[in-house]
């Protein structure tokens, strides 16, 4: 780790007439929880303070020397088995914004530092250190307007009020739809859910009229603070990145990566960082890739991550942006050549498809993804040994894993060409999916990469409307990285027959979901 002496020298150097000040202070056990260091209070040795870039760590008073540089933002790396209190705002109270670099923003930016610099508070955590970790993951809640926040605070925050077991919360980035206003609205929601949320920017959170990359996300900053940063709790650590590299002017405007300062921090936590924790990433941008006549994400950038994280033991990378599903298990071919696992789970979005399709009863829309995947959340387990991943329903059915896709009704003894197709929305790449018809044995499903017919038939049903049946149209159907097709036969007895199919992992345990269809006999 570089010393502090020589941090604070190269920043003096490089900004001579900009620092007014070096933040001395302290993190502390704050016995009397007032957030300030009193008399009798303590200091915390070793815990990590970073600026985004470089990290230094407390002496044996609780004490820190860091620079206080222009446009960057002060945090303390939480360490497991601390807790911290909460700003006024609901946020956890880790960090401590830079001036901004001063220029006139629509949406404002940082206008003040919040103070030059900062004693951090850190309590003991009273929670049982053998219980699994519960976070829930949530993918682009991406209101593009009040009317859209209010279907977020109803179709996802109000259900997970009373959730007991959550004590994390992860946001992947778009956590609006280009309108900066609503930030505020969107973090104000979730304090509602009461335990700590961390916050990874998108490619619509950004100021559109920034110079550059280096000033786009003063406006993200001011509302949730560093966009870069750690965070660390029993059997896992953190890591929250921005991943968009807004490139004004371009085409496109902006591309998946990373910039130097963010490997310079990576580099350094990742020194000390136990290799045998799980180690969670969460960005915006999926770092495969997502198209093939266009990077989405620099490979150069993917391939020096990747080897930063290949001593890791377990490794798993959050990301959304795509507002679909996929779970990916990396390897050589995609330029990972660690000792461990590296999964990432490309999430779904509590907006689904853009809060867009038919209103239920509440005045909620469909919101169904463009792979067949309902609008919802994940929950992240984290266990001393493993971990797994559920996906949760907005409404209806939020515990339903899979959805069918059947005809109702088939000619008897005609060719065998329709089929019966499984949308699983959490499957991995080992999942095993079979199905049943009657009392008959288990046959596998073939996977296909197909467009779920569930959403082929909402784009069919749009286009045949002679009105329009919302303010948007449901999304166009893509290839789903999820979905199994099976040819049903119609060589049985007439009548009914039962369709039951399960899918089976080590996420997923065993799970079944029925349907049935009937056989007839017709005359030419």
């Amino acid at each position: 780790m570089m010393r502090t002496g020589t941090v604070l020298a190269g920043a003096l150097a490089l900004f001579p007439t900009l620092l007014p000040a070096v933040c001395d202070s302290r993190v502390f056990i704050d016995t009397n929880r007032n957030s300030v260091f009193d008399a009798g209070e303590r200091g915390l040795s070793g815990v990590a303070v970073s600026d985004g870039e470089h990290i230094v760590r407390t002496d044996r008073d609780g004490r820190y020397r860091l620079a206080a540089m222009p446009g960057k933002t002060l945090f303390v790396i939480k360490p497991s088995g601390y807790s911290l209190p909460k700003r006024a705002d609901g946020l956890p109270d880790f960090f401590a914004n830079q001036a901004g670099t001063g220029a006139k923003l629509r949406y404002g930016g940082v206008v003040h530092s919040d103070t030059a610099c900062k004693s951090f508070a850190l309590n003991p955590d009273a929670q049982n250190s053998e219980l699994p970790l519960s976070v829930l993951v949530f993918g682009d809640p991406q209101p593009k307007t009040a009317v859209d926040l209010d279907y977020y605070l109803r179709d996802i925050i109000a259900p997970l009020r009373a959730d007991p077991a959550a004590t994390l919360g992860i946001t992947l980035g778009d956590i609006v739809h280009d309108d900066l206003t609503l930030l505020a609205g969107v973090k104000q929601a979730d304090r509602q859910l009461g335990f700590p949320r961390l916050y990874a920017p998108g490619n619509h959170d950004i100021d559109f009229d920034a110079a550059g990359d280096a000033g786009s996300l003063e406006s993200f900053r001011a509302q949730f603070g560093p966009d870069t940063f750690a965070w660390e709790e029993r059997h896992a650590n953190f890591i929250v990145l921005d991943d968009v590299i807004y490139q004004p002017g371009g085409k496109p405007a902006y591309i998946g990566g990373l910039r130097e300062s963010q490997f310079h921090f990576l580099a350094r936590y990742l020194a000390g960082a136990d290799k045998n924790n799980l180690l969670v990433i969460s960005a915006h941008i999926p770092f495969f890739q997502t198209k093939d006549d266009a990077e989405t994400f620099r490979s150069a950038d993917r391939r020096r991550l990747f080897k930063l994280l290949a001593p890791f033991r377990d490794v798993l990378l959050l990301t959304a942006h795509s507002h679909a599903q996929n779970i990916i298990r990396h390897g050589p071919d995609s330029d990972w050549h660690g000792i461990g696992r590296l999964f990432e789970y490309n999430a779904g979005a509590t907006c689904g498809g853009y809060w867009a399709g038919l209103k239920d009863k509440d005045g909620l829309p469909d919101a169904t993804m463009s792979d067949g995947t309902p609008n919802g959340y994940a929950r992240l387990h984290i266990s001393p040994r493993d971990y797994r991943l559920q996906w949760f329903n907005a409404r209806n059915r939020p515990d339903a894993v899979m959805a069918l896709h059947a005809p109702q009704v088939l000619r008897r003894g005609a060719y065998p060409g329709v089929g019966l197709y499984a949308n699983v929305f959490m499957a991995r790449p080992d999942t095993r999916v079979e199905v049943r018809i009657d009392d008959g044995p288990w046959q596998p499903m073939q996977r296909v990469k197909r467009a779920d017919p569930r959403v082929l038939a909402l784009n069919l049903q749009d286009d045949a409307a002679s009105v329009l049946t919302g303010y948007d149209r449901a999304p166009e159907a893509t290839p789903s990285s999820h979905l199994w097709r099976f040819a049903l036969p119609t060589d049985l007895a007439l009548g009914g027959h039962r369709i039951r199919v399960r899918a089976i992992d080590a996420w997923l345990g065993e799970v079944s979901e029925e349907a049935v269809y009937r056989l007839e006999d017709v005359s030419p």
